[in-house]
């Protein structure tokens, strides 16, 4: 059977998410996805709390016919680096060649996402030449340059690494803009994990330049409102 997930996806557990799990979860459902990968910046608390409430398995599963995979989209020390399929640690400034030994070890897959979108720490090709990658995120719905998506897309082809195609979405409104088709018999996280190995298909659609301006925004926002948090707690020391 093919289902249709969303492999890339903030939350409010992402220092620049603005949503609610439940509100990706029930977003995702009206758009007819059958699931997405939760992939916070540094951290898995979203998955921790999607686990508590019971919108997540231990054993893989999907709850209710909706699979979340766990993931993280981690800041190594040469870029960005999609987890998928496993929970981790905050691993931020750790060099990509030991994330990428680390998810394997895990039974992971490692993604390069935006690869080569710099204005958004993608990971640059001299470094990416190095990397025992799982495959690449050759189409990003939010990518700053169209030529971007094309790039990484020439590259993954050029090394014959699976694609996948993903929203990026840091609001609940933007979850499935793009996503990718997977087919299994098997609908689990290491069912669709092994999936991607063996192809995909992919759905391709980038954000309106409203939902655009909305992103930049909450992240000056955010940006803004931790700055005046730090800056007060220094004061106060």
């Amino acid at each position: 059977m093919q289902y249709r997930i969303d492999f890339h996806c903030h939350s409010r557990f992402s220092a620049d998410g603005v949503s609610e799990p439940e509100a990706l979860v029930r977003v995702a459902k009206e758009k007819g996805l059958n699931g997405f990968a939760l992939t916070d910046h540094n951290t898995s608390a979203g998955i921790d709390y999607l686990e508590q409430i019971g919108l997540i398995r231990k054993d893989g599963l999907p709850v209710d016919n909706f699979l979340i995979l766990p993931g993280q989209e981690i800041t190594t020390k040469e870029g960005h680096l999609l987890a998928l399929g496993i929970k981790l640690p905050d691993l931020k400034g750790i060099p990509a060649i030991d994330a990428v030994s680390l998810i394997h070890s895990m039974g992971g897959l490692a993604v390069a996402p935006h690869p080569f979108d710099y204005f958004r720490a993608g990971i640059r090709k001299r470094f990416l030449d190095k990397l025992p990658l799982d495959g690449i995120e050759v189409f990003n719905a939010a990518v700053t340059f169209k030529r971007c998506n094309q790039k990484a897309m020439a590259y993954a082809k050029e090394r014959r690494l699976p694609m996948i195609s993903a929203s990026d979405a840091h609001d609940a409104e933007v979850i499935g803009t793009a996503l990718t088709i997977v087919e299994t018999d098997d609908f689990s996280v290491q069912g669709v994990l092994r999936a991607i190995r063996h192809g995909t298909l992919l759905e391709k659609r980038y954000i309106s330049t409203k939902e655009a301006l909305k992103k930049t925004w909450n992240n000056v926002f955010r940006f803004r409102s931790r700055h005046l948090i730090t800056k007060s707690i220094g004061n106060e020391m």
